[in-house]
């Protein structure tokens, strides 16, 4: 599984939040006299597995490095509906040029931990673990992917960099199942993964020959996944992957495959509904 250094990719999301919002001229701020001091809570208006709170906490901070934060649940508690989250207390316009970057972050992250937790229950009892892919929101994806890891699923790799995956044109671009891998095992070092795609139980088996240890079953049928599972006989991992949803993910883990991949974890998702309140102490 890859480290997340989360640190750096923190700060310059919320730095791009802030100045995208141009928190340094905020007009509807200065309506508050300079200097006043608030109190903030904010609260969910459903349940979701609460995730995103360092970058919350780095919005309000960005701005008022006084500001102090009281959270009442941790990173990966789920949260009920009408639970407050968290309480706040600093300076009145930072809070409040803070609150819509702050808030979209955690609505967000938390709602691809809360989406990833469904998965990950309806898989529960299979050896079968929830992968996330690359279909992350364009520069979010060190946060998205932390929030699989808070809801209970693993990530796959964090760009193309850190892993190999032969995907359909790559086979046709390179001349085959067995030219591509046997290039792919010359050119990568060991400690980077090499996967393939294959759309056939005939191309499975050409992948295993050609020594393939990890195997991305695209689009099978459930009869086909199980067939692939006998077919690979524990000679290599294999992932399901394409068309995965909650209602058929338990009969997907079922057919004995070890990986199941889903896109939909990052990139469909719906916002969790929060409010922030402030009031004057």
């Amino acid at each position: 599984m890859p480290h997340l250094n989360l640190a750096p990719h923190i700060r310059a999301n919320v730095r791009a939040a802030l100045a995208e919002d141009g928190y340094d001229h905020d007009l509807t701020a200065q309506l508050i006299p300079e200097h006043t001091q608030a109190h903030a809570t904010v609260i969910t208006r459903e349940a979701a597995v609460l995730c995103g709170t360092l970058w919350f906490t780095e919005c309000f901070l960005t701005l008022d490095p006084d500001c102090k934060i009281a959270w009442k649940l941790q990173e990966g508690d789920l949260a009920e509906a009408g639970q407050t989250l968290c309480e706040i207390r600093g300076d009145a316009r930072a809070m409040l040029s803070a609150e819509r970057p702050a808030l979209n972050f955690l609505q967000t992250l938390s709602a691809v931990a809360s989406q990833t937790r469904r998965y990950v229950e309806a898989a529960q009892g299979t050896q079968a673990r929830i992968m996330d892919t690359r279909k992350t929101l364009p520069g979010l994806r060190m946060a998205q992917k932390h929030a699989v890891k808070v809801g209970g699923g693993f990530n796959q790799r964090i760009g193309l960099f850190d892993g190999v995956l032969v995907k359909e044109n790559h086979i046709a671009a390179a001349g085959g199942i067995s030219k591509v891998l046997e290039h792919a095992f010359q050119i990568t070092p060991p400690h980077i993964s090499i996967q393939i795609e294959v759309e056939t139980l005939s191309q499975l088996d050409e992948a295993l020959l050609a020594g393939a240890k990890l195997i991305l079953l695209d689009n099978f049928s459930l009869a086909d996944m199980r067939l692939a599972v006998g077919h690979a006989a524990k000679r290599a991992e294999l992932e399901a992957s394409g068309g995965i949803t909650l209602e058929n993910v338990r009969l997907v883990a079922e057919t004995g495959v070890d990986r199941i991949s889903i896109g939909a974890l990052t990139k469909d998702i719906k916002a969790i509904d929060l409010s922030m309140r402030i009031s004057l102490p």
